[in-house]
């Protein structure tokens, strides 16, 4: 399985920036993809310009739109792109910066009210919609890219400075739900929340591998502790649980549930429902 991690292999269009605490990247593509393994190995602001987005955390997902950006912790995640116009592009413009800036920034301007909440839980990332001042942020950005001009690195942080100070006036207590550690969570709770937030999503098991931060063989053995079978085998089965669910109810066929289970055809689900409940989701339905 293949690992990128951002931003050592992304095509950058306008001023070349190198890696830093700060780094502003214009990215384009002619190319959509699903599931994409990375590796950030910092913090980023997304600001999709054309196209669609989905990112998959281990215990979340969610969809972004060109009116949406959205603020991504450090760690393993899934992306996939979609270019939804004809002769279209996927074009956004990425804004990495480290762990300490973010810290430092909640040290320096954090308010004692907020402090003092306690985070029911801790986000992987965080989704905003733009605003006319994000709107004229991005545009911003955008500008500085295609200047030609060199960015300093004094530059870039004035620039995320902006952003958070905007961001920490209008949301603060959604800002500070931003995970903001390395991955520390208990191995076996971190796999259960993984598998039960993915059983209908269309992914491998080595990518629950990845968002987990096991490897392959690590995975399946903690997981055949908890579970007492493999992740393969209880998966189809929880899948198949849910669709003779639906199919019980008698208002959807097969034909219609399919894409709901995580299955890319038809056949694929009719054989795999098949292989656990002895019937096709016809049959299945004719005997209820």
């Amino acid at each position: 399985m293949k690992v990128s991690k951002l931003s050592d292999n992304l095509n950058s269009s306008g001023a070349h920036v190198s890696a830093g605490p700060v780094s502003i990247l214009l990215y384009e593509s002619d190319k959509g993809s699903i599931n994409s393994t990375i590796q950030l190995r910092q913090n980023l602001f997304s600001f999709l310009l054309e196209g669609q987005k989905s990112i998959q955390y281990a215990g979340s997902r969610a969809q972004i739109n060109p009116d949406q950006f959205y603020l991504l912790s450090s760690g393993n995640c899934l992306m996939s792109e979609k270019i939804v116009a004809k002769n279209g592009r996927y074009r956004s413009l990425l804004l990495f910066f480290d762990q300490s800036l973010l810290a430092d920034f909640f040290v320096r301007h954090q308010k004692p009210a907020i402090i003092s909440i306690k985070k029911d839980k801790d986000e992987p990332f965080l989704v905003f919609d733009k605003d006319a001042f994000l709107l004229n942020f991005i545009a911003s950005l955008g500008f500085m890219m295609t200047s030609g001009l060199p960015l300093s690195a004094e530059l870039q942080k004035v620039k995320l400075e902006e952003l958070l100070l905007y961001l920490n006036d209008c949301y603060p207590e959604k800002i500070l739900r931003l995970r903001t550690s390395t991955y520390q969570a208990d191995g076996d709770l971190w796999i259960r929340e993984t598998v039960t937030n993915n059983m209908t999503n269309t992914i491998t098991v080595g990518e629950l591998a990845f968002l987990c931060h096991m490897s392959l063989s690590t995975f399946k053995r903690r997981f055949a502790k908890i579970y007492n079978s493999s992740p393969s085998k209880w998966l189809l089965e929880k899948r198949m649980q849910k669709a003779a669910s639906l199919l019980k109810k008698g208002e959807l066929k097969a034909s219609e549930i399919y894409l709901e289970l995580g299955y890319e055809n038809l056949s694929s689900f009719i054989q795999s429902f098949k292989q656990v409940h002895g019937l096709t989701p016809k049959q299945y339905q004719m005997s209820i």
